[in-house]
C-alpha cells in the first residue's frame, strides 16, 4: 500500500503526484523478477537531471548513490534485512531507460507539468506557444537528428506537451495531434495559441478556433505570399495610429517596437475566415559598431527597420495593442526559457546520446525539471541546479516530493 503526494487543481479536483503519474508509463520489462519499479527508476532519473547530470551514464551513476531521502520519497525497494531503501544499479538504470516508451513518458510528464502549471496559474488570459527544436547532437548515422514539437506556457515556459516529428513529415503535420493531446487533459477553451509563420495555415486556424475553442496569433511571412501581400496592401497603414510602443537597449543595440492594429480586410478573411484583426509590428533598430584600433578606431551607428504582420482571431475590442504586442514577443518564451536553457545549462546540442528513445527521454526530463524549477519560483536555472546538488530538501521540494504524506509503505 502506498500513499503519494497529491495537490489540488485549479477547480479543486485532485491532481496526481509525480510518482503516480510516472506509474502510468508502461514498464517494458517482463514482470517476473522485477526488483526496482519503473516509477522509481524514472523518478531517480528526474532527480539526477535536477542535480545537473547531463548524460544517461551520469544519471545512472547518480541514481546508484542517490540520497536515502530521495529513495524513500520515491518508494524505492527496501532491503529485507537492513530495512534501508535500495538504489538500482548503473546497468539496470541504463538498460531500463533504453527500453522505455519515450512517447508515453512525454505524455505522462506533460500531464503532470500541465496540472502543476494549472495550480500555479494566476489571473489574466492564458497564452501558449508552439515551437520546434532539432536535437542536433543526436543525429544518427544517416545524418538525421530527432526533431521535437512542443507547446509551452508564455511566461513560465513550462512545457505542457511534446511530440516527435516523424522522419517523413514536418512540424505542420504534428501541430494538430500535439494540441489535441494537450486539449484532452488541459482544455484550451479561450486560450491564445501563438505560432511562427510555418504554422500560419487555414487548417491550423480552423483547428484552433472551431475544434479547440481557442484563439490564434500567427506570424505572416513569405511562406504565405498572397496573405503577406494582403496584410501589406489591403490596409492603409499610414492612416492607422500607433497603438503601443516599447523601447529597449542592450549589448550596443537600441530597439524601438511599435504596433498598429486594424480590422482584418475582406481579402484576408476570404483566405482565413476566422481572422478578425491584423497587426503591423515594426522594429526600428540602431546598432553601435566599432571597428579598428587606436587612432583608426571608428564607431558607427547602423539603423535598420524590420516589419512583420500578425494575424489573430481576436477582435479589436477583445485585445489591446499592448497585449497583442506582448503575445507576439512572448512567443519566444519557449526559445529563451526552454531551448536556450537546455543548450546552455544541459549542453543538449553537444550531447552525443543517440540510442533508441534516449535522446527524447533526456529532453523530456530536462523540460520537466526546467518547468518545476520555474514553478517553484526560481528563475535562474543554473544556480538553482548548483544548489540542488548539495541540498536534498530543495531537490525534494522541486520534485514536489517534500510532503510527509509521500511515503511508500
Amino acid at each position: 500500500m502506498r500513499r503519494s503526494l497529491r495537490v489540488l487543481g485549479a477547480h479543486g479536483g485532485e491532481v496526481q503526484g509525480l510518482a503516480d503519474v510516472l506509474a502510468g508509463v508502461p514498464d517494458p520489462r517482463d514482470p517476473r523478477g522485477i526488483r526496482h519499479r519503473l516509477p522509481v527508476i524514472l523518478g531517480l532519473s528526474a532527480a539526477a537531471v535536477a542535480a545537473g547530470e547531463k548524460s544517461v551514464e551520469e544519471i545512472a551513476a547518480w541514481a546508484a548513490h542517490a540520497p536515502t531521502q530521495v529513495l524513500t520519497a520515491l518508494g524505492a525497494r527496501v532491503h529485507p534485512v537492513t530495512g534501508q531503501p535500495q538504489a538500482p544499479s548503473v546497468d539496470t538504470m541504463i538498460r531500463v531507460l533504453s527500453a522505455v516508451d519515450s512517447s508515453a513518458l512525454a505524455r505522462a510528464v506533460g500531464m503532470f507539468a500541465a496540472a502543476r502549471a494549472r495550480q500555479a496559474r494566476g489571473g489574466g488570459r492564458r497564452v501558449v506557444a508552439v515551437d520546434g527544436k532539432t536535437l542536433r547532437g543526436a543525429a544518427g548515422p544517416e545524418g538525421r537528428a530527432p526533431h521535437l514539437l512542443a507547446v509551452a506556457e508564455h511566461g513560465t515556459g513550462v512545457v505542457l506537451a511534446e511530440h516527435e516529428v516523424g522522419a517523413k513529415t514536418n512540424e505542420v503535420t504534428a501541430f494538430a495531434p500535439l494540441l489535441r493531446e494537450l486539449h484532452s487533459h488541459d482544455p484550451l477553451d479561450g486560450v491564445v495559441v501563438t505560432a511562427d509563420a510555418l504554422h500560419t495555415t487555414r487548417a491550423h486556424a480552423d483547428l484552433i478556433v472551431t475544434e479547440l475553442g481557442a484563439h490564434f496569433v500567427f506570424t505572416v511571412k513569405a511562406n504565405t505570399p498572397a496573405l503577406s501581400v494582403d496584410c501589406h496592401q489591403a490596409t492603409d497603414w499610414t492612416k492607422i495610429p500607433i497603438g503601443h510602443s516599447a523601447e529597449g537597449r542592450a549589448h550596443g543595440r537600441f530597439e524601438r517596437r511599435t504596433i498598429q492594429l486594424a480590422q482584418a480586410s475582406e481579402a484576408i478573411r476570404a483566405r482565413y475566415p476566422h481572422a478578425r484583426t491584423v497587426a503591423r509590428i515594426r522594429r526600428h533598430v540602431r546598432r553601435t559598431v566599432t571597428t579598428g584600433t587606436g587612432r583608426a578606431r571608428v564607431t558607427r551607428t547602423i539603423p535598420s527597420t524590420v516589419t512583420v504582420h500578425v494575424l489573430t482571431s481576436l477582435t479589436l475590442d477583445a485585445v489591446t495593442p499592448a497585449d497583442l504586442a506582448g503575445y507576439a514577443r512572448g512567443h519566444w518564451t519557449i526559445e529563451n526559457k526552454v531551448h536556450w536553457v537546455r543548450d546552455v545549462t544541459f549542453r543538449e546540442d553537444a550531447s552525443r546520446v543517440r540510442t533508441g528513445p534516449l535522446p527524447r527521454i533526456m529532453t523530456t526530463l530536462r523540460n520537466l525539471i526546467i518547468g518545476l524549477i520555474r514553478l517553484a519560483g526560481h528563475n535562474r536555472i543554473a544556480p538553482t541546479i548548483r544548489r540542488i546538488r548539495h541540498d536534498n530538501a530543495l531537490l525534494l521540494a522541486i520534485l514536489t516530493l517534500d510532503n510527509p504524506a509521500d511515503l511508500h509503505q
